[in-house]
């Protein structure tokens, strides 16, 4: 080796002029190799971050508002597409609220359509949203009600699972709690795409149900029983109807706000 590369360096600690000094020589200055880990590992994170972002901006009601992607209101401000008894029904300052226990029904039938909305519970209320009603005037054996209900209200608070907020009612009850309590505006998205239905709750998905698995009139698959009222197999029953919202259940009143379907291809 020639003299002149065993002549001591002109800079303390071994560094080029404009690098700076190491205050501690034991510590580790990352390889050529380990930079681009790192690079990565917050490529990643930051991905990451960006995708839950957009997940959460995806289910966010005011976001979903404000974009055109095929979403339209389910009712018209007048509720001039809707059926109901005269005067039941009213809109006021964009919510949506009934008078008496009736139903107000879409005048078109659907499919294949995700159903977004919020509703905010009275004190004991319990309603719903109803799909695939092929009879609005005995609907309840002949359509699926997704069940909207106070369940922290005193008169529900012991009620059987496939009865509380998010069941689809009488035949599946709901993997989680995920209602506000009453007075507070709940967030509910209905997907439904042929015989699956799929219900997200105050952004927790709640609910994947499928009808071909109801093949009893009586019982559900799981060998519970059902309310006697709902006397129909649903395996065979159609998967386009009308929507509906039941109003003044029992005397406790609902609100709905922000009511917006988008069909699905």
């Amino acid at each position: 080796m020639p003299p002149m590369f065993l002549k001591k360096s002109p800079f303390p600690n071994s560094h080029a002029p404009n690098h700076p000094p190491r205050d501690d020589p034991n510590k580790t200055i990352p390889s050529p190799f380990q930079m681009p880990l790192r690079f990565f590992s917050r490529t990643k994170c930051r991905i990451a971050c960006a995708a839950a972002l957009a997940v959460l901006t995806a289910f966010s009601p005011s976001s979903r508002a404000g974009q055109t992607g095929g979403w339209e209101d389910l009712f018209a401000a007048d509720l001039s597409n809707a059926q109901f008894p005269e005067g039941v029904w009213t809109f006021s300052n964009g919510e949506l609220t009934a008078s008496e226990d009736q139903v107000i029904w879409t005048k078109n039938d659907y499919e294949n359509f995700v159903l977004d909305l919020e509703f905010k519970t009275g004190p004991d209320a319990n309603s719903g949203v109803i799909v695939y009603a092929s009879d609005k005037s005995q609907w309840v054996p002949n359509s699926v009600e997704i069940q909207l209900l106070d369940d922290a209200g005193p008169k529900w608070a012991k009620a059987d699972p496939k009865w509380k907020c998010g069941a689809i009612f009488g035949r599946l009850a709901p993997s989680q709690s995920a209602a506000k309590p009453t007075g507070e505006w709940n967030h509910c998205q209905i997907t439904c795409r042929g015989p699956k239905i799929d219900v997200i709750l105050n952004g927790l998905p709640v609910t994947s149900f499928d009808m071909t698995l109801w093949r009893s009139g009586t019982e559900n698959p799981d060998g519970s029983k059902m309310p006697p009222w709902l006397n129909k197999p649903l395996s065979s029953h159609p998967t386009k109807g009308a929507i509906g919202l039941q109003g003044k259940h029992g005397g406790a009143p609902i609100w709905f706000r922000n009511i917006k379907i988008k069909p699905l291809g």
